[in-house]
Parts: structure tokens; C-alpha cells; sequence
């Protein structure tokens, strides 16, 4: 268990300044709320672009961006290398879009270029040649995850290409995933999460943010909460995604 120190579990939400579109930064508000709910001590850290990343949190999660910031974000968590150490310490990360291809290989930048990523995640990106990818998904979360079916709302340029050691996200219904046509949808190791879905994902999918709690804690299961709104967000944006067009 990371987190048992008598600060609680720490949260750190990655560049707010740099990589939060689409309300991405709605993932850090739900994560902490689910962790009050269960009466868990729970410290949320915003580090922006021009501090250096803490290697103590227990969750990081980071969030998309247009193409120029996530260059910069890129470049500054490089020169940085805070989040590695983190993870080289077992902490969990959950990325979305930008924040995704950052963690792979190498994705395209502003500038065209290939950029190298942080490596945590054995995933290339590059640039997609053909229609943005942009509405509503829904697709199975890997059955080794244990949770429900995934929705959340892509909008992106970039094609994901997994390597040998990361195993899918989830399997695409409806919607483009990954963009390679293989009906992947993110990518996922022990520790480290990434995918596509905006929405705010975890606002769609609570489930996720209770992976992510299990995992910090190091436990099995969590104590129920009411889903009640959750579910309603879930079954509208579902039945939405399930609709032809």
C-alpha cells in the first residue's frame, strides 16, 4: 500500500494549465469525491507547467490538450522526470488524449515532428490521415479489469499503435478507439491508464475511479456509494452512443 502515510492518499492533477480540455480536469474531482464519500483521507495537489511534478502522489492523472501544449507538456516532463520516478514507485497515472500519446514512445507534434513521450506506456502515436475521430463511444473494458462497458466522447487526430506489453483498454462498440482500425480503444499496464474518452471520463465511469482508489490502496473492494446520478449521466450518454446515425 502506497498510500499509509498519515498524509492519506495523495492526488495529483498534471498541468491543469497545459493539458485539460474537454473537462478533463472533472477526472480529478470525481476521483477525489469518491474517495470523501468513503470516508477516505484524500489531499488533491494542481501542478502546473512551471513546478516540478511531486514523486510522493499516489494517483496522478493528466488530461488532453491542443497540439502545442501538450509539445511543451511533453518537453517540460522530460526535462522533469518526476512522474517516472513516481511510477518507478509504484504510483497509479490516468491519462486521457494529449496526455495518453504523451505517455507512449513517441507521438507527432505541432511541428510535425516525431517527439519522444516518457516511455511509460508501450504505445506510438502518430497522425491519422483520414477523418477525425469525434462523437460518442461505447465499448467492453477488458474483462480483467472487472468493470462495466466504457462511454465517453472522442475527438482526435492521432492514431495509437500498441507494442507488445500493453494490453488494450477496452474493445470499441461504436466510436473509433485507438484509430487503427483493430477496435482497440486505450492501453493499460499494472499501473499506468490511457485512453481517448473525454466527457469527463471518470464522471461517466466512477468505476474507473474506484479502479484507480483499490489500486493506491492496495484492496480488493470499497465501501458502496450512491450511483444513483452517475448511473442516469451513464444509461442517457449509452443509449446516445447506441443510436445510428
Amino acid at each position: 500500500m502506497r498510500s499509509n502515510s498519515q498524509n492519506g492518499l495523495r492526488l495529483v492533477w498534471v498541468y491543469p494549465d497545459l493539458l485539460s480540455t474537454y473537462g478533463d480536469q472533472g477526472n480529478a474531482l470525481v476521483v477525489e469525491r469518491r474517495a470523501r464519500q468513503r470516508g477516505l483521507d484524500v489531499s488533491r495537489l494542481d501542478v502546473r507547467s512551471d513546478q516540478q511534478i511531486p514523486t510522493s502522489g499516489d494517483i496522478y492523472l493528466i488530461g488532453g490538450g491542443e497540439d502545442r501544449p501538450q509539445r511543451l507538456a511533453a518537453e517540460r516532463l522530460t526535462r522533469d522526470g518526476g512522474l517516472n520516478r513516481a511510477v518507478a514507485n509504484g504510483a497509479i497515472v490516468f491519462s486521457v488524449c494529449a496526455g495518453y500519446q504523451i505517455l507512449g514512445h513517441e507521438f507527432v507534434n505541432d511541428l510535425g515532428q516525431r517527439q519522444p513521450g516518457l516511455g511509460l506506456l508501450d504505445v506510438i502515436s502518430t497522425r491519422g490521415e483520414g477523418a477525425r475521430c469525434v462523437g460518442d463511444v461505447l465499448a467492453d473494458i477488458d474483462e480483467r479489469l472487472g468493470l462495466p462497458p466504457l462511454t465517453g466522447f472522442e475527438n482526435h487526430q492521432g492514431v495509437t499503435h500498441l507494442g507488445p506489453t500493453a494490453r488494450p483498454f477496452a474493445r470499441v462498440r461504436f466510436g473509433n478507439g485507438n484509430g487503427t482500425g483493430d477496435g482497440f480503444e486505450g492501453a493499460y499496464n499494472e499501473t499506468v491508464f490511457g485512453t481517448y474518452m473525454h466527457g469527463p471520463v471518470m464522471a461517466r465511469n466512477p468505476h474507473i475511479a474506484d479502479l484507480l482508489l483499490k489500486l493506491a490502496l492496495d484492496v480488493n473492494a470499497l465501501p458502496p456509494v450512491d450511483d444513483q446520478w452517475y448511473e442516469a449521466l451513464r444509461n442517457e450518454r449509452i443509449a446516445a452512443a447506441s443510436q445510428p446515425a
